[in-house]
């Protein structure tokens, strides 16, 4: 029966385009994924406009449905994408980390939309495999990419060389691509993957003088001891003061380090800033010089007076001033595809989605990264765009999950999910159908030990409660209270007068695992499959 409605669209795409004549576009409506990595719900405005504004991804919002409890299966680059692509949980598609292979006999949703006849391109990051299935055309960034002078493996060049900002570079492909290569009797389907704002956060030439001179508010929870939690939160890895980099992550100068006798905390830090810089042009480094070489200047007087708190200030404040500048460039480009979008009259049959791969801690707990089922790293921004179906500046606040997003753009373009697909679809939620997919998502994190240590765990989590089981190493259990305790501060897993909930939702966990094949026999395995 699939593969029978996968001919009968495909037959309906023949008919419905212009073979002769004055092509036009067909009424399945064209889908334009945008993603960045590591893009903070916090640091788009749309939600939170404390730390910057982003007036082009806020139109999305604007324009169509923002949701405020979209969240992630599993807070790590590949295996996000690997569940984004395939509608399946990490343990079924086998990349459970950045380390694990994708099980390439798996079936992606841009494969489906392929054969059912959409024309499919990607552009940018992926972060696994350099060939992916189901496009038509690709030119993707070299495993993390840089931010200057990036390297792209290609569909039909090989491995290319690109100088410029790789932001840029990747705005200029995708706008490209519409403008020579979309086939104007077919609806496409186009991928447009940031690698910003990843670490270490290199800002646009455009940008450098802006944010360096910025100061952005602090989190409530910068220096965050961990009182009232567990082991995990007390051993992770992700401290701005004790696990950042100094010239990668802060950009002090490999000479200012030498200097100042810093030492590296990762064994790349040097060498990340190296190729970073190296990458650059001549007028794109003395514009890097010009901004950055006055700031480690200032740090050189001020370092040797400097305590644990004032670092904690300082490398904070670099942080946001970095990481913002990148994202600065990435609403730019999202803004330049919209307006193509509407210069081309393509707006009216294009549905536009805005993600990440995760979230990401802004300094809150005093972290950066991700990985947790911590609120920061298991919430990711999505916004949607749909006109003529979805309302505008419509706000939503179900448990929908990058789960959903292969079931979802196959519905949308009216293709039958395979059976094997574990997401929900949120067409019914886009139409105003239904009120929710979920009453609770299940989230599982398996990178441990590895950088930022990170303890395994999985979870339950509905609007008002999280139910946390951290493994392995440990046996231990969180439980927060997500209405009273928003920052999650206090773990009331011990707490008398949420006992009965407690139990409650550890049932619930246990039928979220078998609903969705995990086991603890699959945690033993990928535990000695990792050694």
């Amino acid at each position: 029966m699939y593969l029978k409605l996968i001919v009968l669209f495909s037959v309906a795409a023949l008919v419905t385009g212009c073979s002769t004549g004055t092509p036009k576009e067909t009424k399945r409506p064209n889908i334009l994924f945008i993603m960045s990595d590591d893009h903070a719900y916090q640091a788009i405005s749309a939600y939170d406009n404390t730390l910057t504004t982003t007036p082009n991804i806020d139109r999305i919002a604007k324009e169509g449905m923002l949701f405020t409890n979209a969240c992630v299966t599993n807070s790590i680059c590949a295996p996000s994408r690997a569940v984004l692509l395939t509608g399946k949980h990490s343990h079924i598609n086998g990349k459970v980390d950045n380390r694990f292979p994708f099980d390439t006999t798996q079936v992606t949703f841009p494969q489906i939309m392929q054969q059912a006849g959409y024309q499919t391109a990607m552009f940018g990051k992926l972060h696994f495999g350099n060939n992916p299935k189901g496009f038509d055309q690709f030119r993707i960034l070299d495993d993390q990419g840089s931010y200057y002078a990036p390297d792209f493996f290609t569909k039909n060049e090989g491995k290319i060389n690109v100088k410029g900002y790789t932001t840029d570079i990747i705005t200029d492909m995708t706008i490209d691509w519409l403008d020579k290569e979309r086939k104007l009797d077919k609806p496409f389907l186009l991928m447009y993957f940031h690698k910003a704002p990843h670490r270490e956060w290199f800002p646009a030439p455009r940008h450098q003088k802006e944010y360096i001179s910025k100061t952005f508010p602090e989190p409530a929870t910068l220096f965050d001891q961990f009182e009232t939690r567990g082991t995990a939160a007390k051993t992770a890895e992700m401290n701005l003061v004790d696990h950042m980099n100094w010239a990668g992550d802060s950009k002090i100068y490999p000479d200012v380090m030498d200097k100042l006798g810093l030492k590296p905390y990762m064994k790349w830090d040097i060498s990340a800033f190296e190729r970073e810089y190296n990458g650059m042009t001549q007028e794109e480094r003395e514009s890097w010089d010009r901004h950055y070489r006055p700031m480690n200047e200032k740090f050189v007087q001020a370092y040797p007076n400097m305590s644990r708190e004032d670092l904690m200030h300082w490398r904070y404040q670099r942080y946001m001033q970095d990481y913002l500048g990148c994202i600065a460039s990435v609403d730019e480009g999202v803004g330049r595809v919209l307006d193509y979008l509407d210069e081309s009259k393509l707006v009216d049959n294009t549905i536009v989605v805005y993600t990440s791969d995760q979230g990401f801690y802004l300094g809150e707990h005093g972290w950066f990264d991700k990985r947790f089922a911590y609120n920061e790293s298991f919430k990711t921004p999505l916004l949607i765009r749909w006109p003529n179906v979805v309302k505008p500046g419509i706000t939503n606040d179900e448990m929908v999950q990058n789960l959903d997003f292969a079931q979802t753009m196959l519905e949308a373009a009216g293709i039958v999910p395979p059976d094997d697909m574990q997401g929900e679809s949120l067409v019914p939620i886009l139409k105003g159908e239904v009120e929710k997919v979920r009453d609770a998502a299940y989230y599982h994190y398996y990178e441990y030990p590895s950088i930022h240590m990170v303890k395994r765990h999985y979870a339950i989590i509905t609007k008002a409660y999280k139910l946390i089981h951290f493994y392995y190493d440990v046996d231990e259990w969180e439980f927060y209270d997500r209405k009273k305790d928003p920052y999650e501060i206090n773990n009331v897993y011990d707490d008398p007068a949420y006992a009965e909930v407690v139990q409650e939702l550890k049932s619930a966990l246990e039928a979220l695992r078998i609903k969705y094949e995990d086991s603890a026999e699959l945690d033993q395995k990928y535990i000695e499959a990792y050694k």
